[in-house]
């Protein structure tokens, strides 16, 4: 608690586990709990990084206050001598979108990815010292997911032993890199190789942007931001760039070359290292995306949670306290799932960062068998959780009615810093498409004896799944994990089953997947929420120490599992997974479970162990001290600087006066 009354101790004492312990489950061990504890307080302690200006101030002026919180937080790193976790947790808790997200989030792991030795001995003591600063230019104006079809080119010159970097047409210019606009120094930029006329595919190269002295830009360089985006405060602290070429050259070893080559006599050369390495960079890329969802919905459940207790409506007896929002059974449907929703997300999130580990390790090996498995389970899950994540955010601000929708709440920005990760790095319905194209490939390919693996490995027991019939009988039944769990296969496996069958009625393959491509989707929907759930099933069954912590967890898992088995109700009957009654009976077994977690709730949101300064919400404070809080944010807005607005004299006064012909408008 970060001092004063306590209003919400009465529910907090409520509690039937120990929420200590259930902090460390949520940061995955003790040693992450006291780095983000440690780092987390640090940040909220100094007062040079408030961020609760961020609404009212102009755009200029936002940026220039990121760029010294940037510069402010290198400063606080090189003094606390903080480790590479350490740093990256101070970053995260400073929570403003910057352009240090790009330089460590995408240009060093590009560099280190897909650099050689040599590229990496050069460049990365540059970037991990902050003497130049990077971004990752790959988006273009008018090509984002068809990552082929980038229109920059990168054409080999044999005479200077350059690449000559240009953007032949207007939409081929760089479009949307964070960072860009008007930080980066250094960008890796994707372009089209040529050489002798013949194209080699979309490769990275590394281009200087600006000078290292003055900043200006380089020579055949036109660079700027884009524009506002979305929302007050929330992503304009970034400078999204465009990015121009006018035939710009750069040496022959700024290609990152580990795995093509480019010869000095402009010959290709294919290296040692296999051309799936790239999947390593995009299974961390993902895993991080999947990590950052569980924090950005828990933060938003946090907020809908606290203030769902805080505030009363209706229900008053004889004058007494009216209901809480929270023990409304509508107010529990809404929010509970999304509760649970985000330590599923949590646990599936720490289950990829295993998963990379694997790939790493089985690509050290030359071992690729697992590529395509990984690659669609890492697509899916990201566009299954930022999907659900950024549309959980808009329901908690609806759940807090009215003041959900002030910039206090914390609600407004927290959506509009979230909801472009439903675009970048891979738009959500083209990932699942993805998706789907794998699960037509496994189920076309199982006749043939091919055994699926990974998370499509139920498909390997398809016929079982094609039959079996759930055997629920009373809504207790629903509770038994392996009855879920084979309800989620049977609707998974069903769907995938029935959508490759109507594909190979076409003669042209294309044809029909275009034709399906809203059923697909949905089956690659079925596939990831399968994966979801049998992580946190897996989760259970791990040894989890603490008073009563295991027992909350299946309650959420249960929780998780049942509403989307409602929510989805359509697909599992259809299917033919289970009857209309079951359906009723999983519905009545959730009504159940909301009881049972509501005097938890607090526990389980104080469980993600949020600063006030991280969550940034006076709906969300942790001593529930909401009211005067609002009343004394209000007075801060500059509107409320005068008492009498600017622009009485010559609008309003004329208009009560009846004199609007003789103001000057």
């Amino acid at each position: 608690m970060e001092g004063g009354m306590d209003y919400l101790a009465d529910e907090r004492n409520k509690a039937e586990f120990d929420v200590e312990e259930m902090k460390i489950v949520w940061a995955g061990s003790r040693h992450a709990f006291e780095v983000n504890d440690r780092i987390a307080r640090l940040v909220a302690s100094d007062p040079a990084f408030r961020k609760d200006y961020r609404a009212t101030v102009s755009r200029k002026e936002l940026f220039k206050n990121t760029l010294r919180k940037a510069a402010y937080a290198w400063k606080r790193i090189i003094e606390l001598r903080l480790t590479e976790e350490e740093a990256g947790r101070l970053r995260f808790y400073v929570d403003e979108p910057a352009f240090t997200d790009l330089h460590w989030g995408m240009f060093v792991p590009a560099i280190k990815g897909q650099g050689t030795d040599e590229q990496q001995q050069k460049w990365l003591p540059l970037a991990y010292k902050m003497q130049i600063i990077g971004c990752y230019a790959q988006t273009e104006l008018g090509h984002g997911s068809n990552v082929q079809g980038l229109e920059t080119t990168a054409t080999f010159d044999p005479e200077t032993d350059e690449f000559v970097i240009h953007s032949p047409t207007l939409t081929s210019s760089k479009w949307w890199p964070g960072g860009l606009g008007k930080a980066s120094t250094h960008a890796v930029v994707y372009a089209r190789l040529i050489i002798d006329g013949k194209e080699h595919g979309v490769h990275g190269f590394i281009v200087q942007l600006r000078s290292l002295d003055d900043h200006m830009p380089l020579s055949g360089i036109t660079i700027g931001d884009i524009g506002a985006k979305f929302g007050n405060g929330a992503y304009n602290s970034m400078d999204n760039g465009l990015l121009r070429f006018d035939r710009v050259r750069i040496p022959r070893d700024q290609m990152l070359q580990r795995v093509l080559q480019v010869t000095r006599k402009g010959k290709c050369v294919q290296s040692d290292v296999p051309r799936q390495l790239v999947y390593g960079t995009m299974v961390y890329v993902r895993q991080a995306i999947v990590a950052d969802a569980s924090c950005a919905l828990s933060r938003a459940v946090c907020i809908a949670t606290r203030y769902s207790v805080v505030r009363r409506q209706f229900g008053s007896q004889n004058g007494g306290l009216e209901t809480q929002v929270i023990d409304y059974k509508t107010q529990q449907s809404r929010l509970f799932p999304l509760l649970a929703s985000a330590y599923a997300f949590r646990f599936v999130g720490e289950w990829l960062k295993w998963l990379y580990t694997d790939v790493v390790q089985r690509l050290q090996a030359q071992d690729f068998s697992t590529l395509p498995e990984a690659h669609a389970c890492t697509a899916g899950l990201k566009s299954l959780t930022t999907s659900v994540t950024a549309d959980a955010i808009e329901e908690c601000r609806k759940l807090c009615g009215g003041h959900g929708y002030l910039c206090s709440s914390g609600l407004p920005e927290l959506f509009a810093v979230y909801v472009p990760s439903c675009t970048y790095e891979g738009d959500n319905v083209v990932l699942l498409l993805q998706v789907a194209r794998f699960l037509v490939k496994t189920v076309s390919q199982l006749p043939s004896g091919k055994k699926p693996v990974g998370t499509t490995a139920y498909l390997g027991r398809v016929e079982h799944l094609l039959q079996c019939r759930c055997n629920v009988q009373k809504a207790e039944d629903w509770l038994n994990h392996n009855v879920i769990l084979e309800a989620f296969e049977a609707r998974a496996a069903r769907m995938s089953v029935a959508h490759a069958q109507n594909l190979s009625k076409f003669t042209n393959p294309e044809e029909g997947f275009l034709e399906h491509s809203g059923d697909l989707v949905e089956a690659a929907v079925a596939h990831c929420q399968l994966i979801v759930v049998s992580k946190f099933i897996e989760k259970l069954q791990q040894d989890i120490p603490g008073k009563g912590l295991k027992r909350q967890l299946q309650i959420l898992c249960n929780i998780y599992a049942l509403h989307l088995l409602h929510k989805h109700q359509g697909d599992f009957l259809a299917t033919g997974c289970i009857t209309a009654k079951q359906a009723s009976l999983a519905n009545d077994q959730l009504r159940s479970l909301y009881s049972q977690v509501r005097p938890n709730a607090i526990a389980l949101v104080d469980a993600f162990n949020y600063t006030d300064h991280f969550l940034g919400s006076i709906l969300g404070r942790y001593d529930g001290n909401v009211y005067p809080k609002l009343y004394e944010e209000a007075w801060k807005d500059p509107l409320n600087d005068s008492v009498v607005p600017d622009g009485y004299q010559e609008y309003i006064r004329p208009l009560l006066k009846q004199q609007l012909r003789n103001a000057r408008l």
